[in-house]
């Protein structure tokens, strides 16, 4: 099975420079000690992971240096163990170390969060939920988190506050109703997904009288959201959020609600360990 689609190279490429630009900034005056020689580098992963962000370290190590050659040895969207040796980089020495930290960087963030939601879409399997990310994203990374979800088995919640309407508590006191709500989002976009967040058994009635696409039951506990999908009956998909870790989530998914949506994936990051050193790896 191919992995999903990575992001358009146009924006792969202006996370790179950004990264790049806040590394390198006038120069990088260590490694511009070294000879600028022909050199080798290994890419070790220390712990097990499923590795992510390929397209982030090449285009690192490629602005550097046009030249560099990239040996892959795991796909992206592989699950490693530790010890693992991932790829083998031939390139001049200066690039190969200036472009380490950034590369990394992308590399190690990236496989977190498909790591992570790997271990949540494992802790649903057979349920029928799905696991979704939310937009508690790195500052500047959303497009290269969202893939990693996906990589992970996830999949993606709106991309931001253009895809889709979402009406919560302050939206719906603002619009007089829930029924309000979402007939004024229905009017404005037509195209456009409605998400309904509701707080009580008394509102979710009203969100399944509505046009709403989708319904989230945010902090209910397990007594409501058995009620809530008992009552919703599969005319709506229920979502829930809030109070979701790997220890209760097979629990919420098999009180039978459609979808589960965790900040965490996104947002409580542990870098996985990596390690780029120059020379051929050690037999």
């Amino acid at each position: 099975m191919n992995p999903p689609r990575a992001p358009d190279a146009v924006t792969v490429d202006a996370d790179v420079r950004r990264a790049l630009d806040e590394d390198i900034g006038t120069g990088d005056v260590t490694a511009a000690l070294l000879p600028e020689i022909a050199d080798t580098a290994y890419l070790l992963c220390k712990e097990p992971a499923l590795i992510c962000g390929r397209p982030w370290f090449d285009r690192c190590h490629q602005q550097l240096d046009p030249g560099v050659r990239i040996d892959w040895h795991v796909g992206e969207g592989t699950q490693v163990e530790a010890g693992t040796h991932l790829a083998t980089l031939e390139g001049r020495a200066r690039a190969l170390v200036t472009a380490e930290r950034a590369s990394l960087n992308f590399l190690q963030t990236l496989s977190a969060t498909a790591t992570v939601t790997a271990a949540y879409v494992a802790a649903v399997s057979g349920t029928g939920a799905r696991i979704l990310d939310t937009r508690k994203t790195l500052p500047g990374l959303r497009q290269a988190q969202k893939y990693a979800v996906r990589i992970g088995g996830g999949d993606n919640h709106r991309m931001g506050l253009f895809d889709a309407v979402m009406l919560k508590e302050n939206h719906i006191r603002a619009a007089g109703s829930i029924a309000e709500a979402v007939a004024g989002a229905r009017g404005r976009y037509p195209a456009l997904p409605v998400i309904v967040e509701v707080e009580s058994i008394d509102q979710l009635h009203e969100a399944l009288a509505s046009a709403c696409d989708r319904i989230l039951i945010d902090d209910f506990d397990a007594r409501m959201r058995r009620e809530a999908v008992r009552i919703a009956a599969g005319r709506v998909p229920l979502e829930v959020s809030g109070g979701v870790d790997l220890a209760t989530v097979r629990a919420i998914a098999e009180d039978g609600v459609d979808c589960i949506s965790i900040g965490g994936l996104t947002k409580h990051v542990r870098a996985i360990d990596l390690s780029l050193k120059l020379g051929r790896r050690p037999a």
